[in-house]
Order: structure tokens, then sequence, then C-alpha cells
């Protein structure tokens, strides 16, 4: 708990007014989109900082005061990354919201941490240019929460994650120290990448004050086709024949039978719900390899018996399946008090029997679960509905939890594509990267903060 007079320093800091810290405004901030059975513990301050040197200011005076400092953006990661787990000030980047410059010859964006991603592929696609990830809440996530994470989305299988789109960082360390990190080039073959240690680190060994982005050219056009089969096993297959037909769509999601009935249920637009499973593929490039890409794809999924295949061309329609593909997690929501996305990936080769898998776990223990993902990587989201306050079925989704990570883990995979680790899978990690490695993790962490003020209590316990 902060003293009265830290509470008063940090008010020189910045503008005073930036500073909360009354009981309604600090219980806002103590949780993000996680849905947990805990409460977390109340920060003790909320900043609005709006310069770098600001930062730079209180991050200075929390390392000498050993005040626990916990990053925020829109707070829509799923793990915890920003809840508060020792109280401690919360940083919000709100105001730090302006792109600082675009540059359309080098094909760059230079952007403040709390720029929202939709608002820089906006940009960067006015100039005919292209920033591929895409997380399903990118329309109010922010850069900064992004990197933190380290966070993909349906395009990664063609096109990679936030960490192939990072040229260089500014950070701020724990000490108030400000670092630049990476060249802002293409190719930078000097010293060590600690700009790539950066991505993906969830604000635990400094703090991102901004990003200068990779865009690339934009395609010059797109398709989107859906297709239903009447086997995950079968919609598998669909996937492995389009890459050996020398297709290389830009997504390729997934969703299993309860996912289609409760998304259609949620948000009517006409899907089949008397099929197993539905593919999501969009493919793009020149208009003049549309017909041939069109035709290999349908070939190769009625090869892998589909039994219907739609070529969406109508822009409003395009759109309502993407609508309804994103609103698969708010459609679980309505089903249980409370629903838990996951967050698994493996090889492609071993998908069918990893969602066949969870799906049997989820059986076993009573669990509402919808499987969708983005299959083309083996990345998929199994959600969970359920009541977080029944002691019975707190206790059952541990366990299959627990026993679907191990399946994860026993098919060559790992537990976190996407999500990153936070609080919810720390007690996980130790039996998910090598004992050796994590050691290593550990002193780069004490290297770069070790009084362990930076979002303590997250990815591993110190």
């Amino acid at each position: 708990m902060l003293l009265k007079s830290n509470v008063d320093k940090l008010k020189t800091l910045v503008p005073k007014d930036n500073v909360l810290t009354s009981l309604e405004e600090r219980y806002c901030y103590a949780e993000d989109s996680t849905n947990r059975n805990l409460e977390s513990s109340l920060p003790d301050a909320v900043i609005f900082v709006e310069s770098i040197e600001e930062v730079q200011r209180v991050l200075k005076y929390a390392n000498a005061h050993k005040i626990p400092v916990i990053s925020r953006g829109a707070g829509t990661n799923m793990v915890g990354a920003c809840v508060c787990s020792n109280g401690g000030i919360v940083l919000n980047f709100s105001k730090m919201n302006k792109i600082l410059d675009f540059n359309p010859v080098n094909m760059t964006i230079k952007a403040q941490p709390g720029v929202i991603l939709g608002d820089i592929k906006k940009l960067a696609e006015s100039k005919n240019l292209f920033y591929p990830p895409d997380p399903s809440n990118y329309k109010v996530s922010t850069i900064g929460g992004s990197i933190a994470q380290s966070s993909g989305g349906a395009m990664s299988f063609k096109y990679g994650t936030t960490k192939d789109y990072i040229l260089s960082l500014k950070v701020v360390l724990a000490d108030g120290t400000l670092v630049v990190l990476g060249a802002g080039t293409v190719k930078d073959a000097v010293g060590y990448h600690l700009n790539q240690l950066i991505v993906g680190s969830e604000g635990t060994l400094g703090i991102v004050v901004e990003a200068e982005l990779k865009l690339i050219p934009k395609p010059e056009t797109s398709r989107v086709i859906v297709a239903y089969f009447n086997s995950i096993d079968d919609a598998v297959v669909g996937v492995n024949s389009l890459l050996s037909a020398h297709v290389f769509p830009a997504t390729i999601d997934f969703m299993d039978k309860n996912s289609i009935i409760t998304v259609e249920e949620f948000y009517p637009c006409g899907l089949k719900t008397d099929s197993e499973a539905l593919l999501l593929i969009e493919i793009d490039g020149f208009e003049s390899s549309m017909d041939v890409q069109t035709a290999l794809v349908k070939e190769s999924l009625t090869g892998a018996n589909a039994s219907s295949i739609s070529i969406l061309s109508n822009q409003n329609k395009i759109e309502s399946m993407w609508t309804a593909r994103r609103a698969s997690f708010a459609a679980t929501a309505k089903l249980a008090p409370d629903v838990v996305s996951d967050d698994i990936i493996v090889p492609r080769c071993k998908l069918a029997e990893m969602v066949n898998g969870c799906k049997n776990i989820c059986d076993k223990y009573n669990l509402k679960a919808c499987i969708v993902g983005h299959v083309g990587d083996g990345n998929i989201h199994p959600q969970i509905a359920l009541n977080l306050d029944d002691e019975n079925e707190f206790r059952n989704y541990i366990n299959a939890k627990t026993q679907m990570y191990e399946l994860a883990l026993a098919l060559g995979g790992t537990i976190s594509a996407e999500h990153g680790v936070g609080t919810e899978k720390i007690s996980y990690i130790e039996h998910t990267v090598d004992k050796k490695a994590l050691d290593y993790m550990k002193k780069i962490k004490l290297l770069f903060d070790p009084n362990n003020i930076l979002n303590p209590g997250k990815v591993f316990k110190i």
C-alpha cells in the first residue's frame, strides 16, 4: 500500500489530474479481460502518462521505492497479463496514442503504445500498404499491448505475428533509463536483437514507449471461401490438401459444430448448423491469380469430402462471415455466466487429434466447449462456458485445462500461441519450457529488473 507521501510525490511527476487514487477509480483497473474466479488486488494508483519523460520519472521513483508498475493498454488480454497481483502503480497509455510518423516510401509507421491497432491498419491501407497482425480485438487493442503479448490472429499463417513487424523500439527500463532497440531497417545484423526480447515479454523487462513497425504492400484483391464438412478429420485433410496444391491462403480459420450452432443463434447469418466443422478461407494476391487459386481451393476441398463450398463475392456477406467468426467468444458467453478462451498450438499434422482430444476432455468433465482456431498454423481456441463461482465446475475446468495442455505437449505443441502466459498459465510454464532455458529467462529478468518491479508475478515466479 502506498503511503500518502508516495502518492503526493507521484502527483509532482505527472499532471496531478492524471493520477487516480479513489477506490472506484482503482477498482476499474484491477482486472483485464480475463475471466477468473479470484479477485485481483487493487492498484494503489493509476497514472495516465503522456510522454516518455513522464514514464521515465515514474519508473525511476517506483524503482527507488520498490513499487510494482503494471503497464496497461486496452486490457483486452485473456491471461491476466495486466492484473494487479501485488497492488502498485498501473501505467495507463491511452493518452500516448499518436502516430508519430508514416513513411509510405520506407513502408514504416512510428507509433506511441496507446495507438489502436485498427487505426494503424486503416492508415496503412490508405496508401495501399498492409499491417497484417489481426487479433480478433484489433478494433480496440493497442499496439503496446500487442507487442507485450506478441499477438497474432487469423492472418498469422501466411504473414506472421507481431514479432515479424517490429523494426525498432524505444523502451524505458525499470530504473527509468531510455534505450533504443533495433535500427529501424528491414535488415539489422549488428549485435543481439534485444527488440525481439521485449516482444512477448508482457511488460516484465521494460516498457515500450514507441514502436517502429514494418508494413508490406497490400494485396490487390482477395476472395473468401466457406467450406463445411461432416467430420473434423475431413476438415483437417482439407487444410493439408490446400497446402499440397501450393495454395497459400491468408487465413484458414475453423469452427466446430458447437461453435457454428452457438454463433448462429447469437448472430444469425445463415451458417449450416448441421455440419461438424467449417473452414473460413481467405486467399489474396493479384486479381489475375484469383480464378486459379479459387479453382485449386475448390478441388482440394472437394477431394477432402467437403459437403458444401461457397465462394463469397459480396462484401457485405464477407464482412458478415468474419463478424460471425470473431463473435464466437461473445456467443459462447451466452451459454453460462462465464467463458474462458484458451490458446493451444500443435503441429498441423496433429491438429485433428488435438481438436478431438479437447472435445473428449471437455465432455469427460461435462463442460460446454466451442472450439475455433487458426488451423493453418495449428492454433486452436477452446472456448469453455461455465460458472467460475461453482466449485465443482471450476475444479472440472482446471482438470480439463491441465489435460488439454498435457495433450498439446505430448503432440509436440505448446500451451500458448498468441495469448501469452500472464498469471493464468504461470503454474504450467515449468512443465512447458526447458528447465535450463527457464533459468536463463529468470536471469534475464533480474538483469533488466533487479528489484522485480515490472509486472511482477507474471510469466514465471521470481
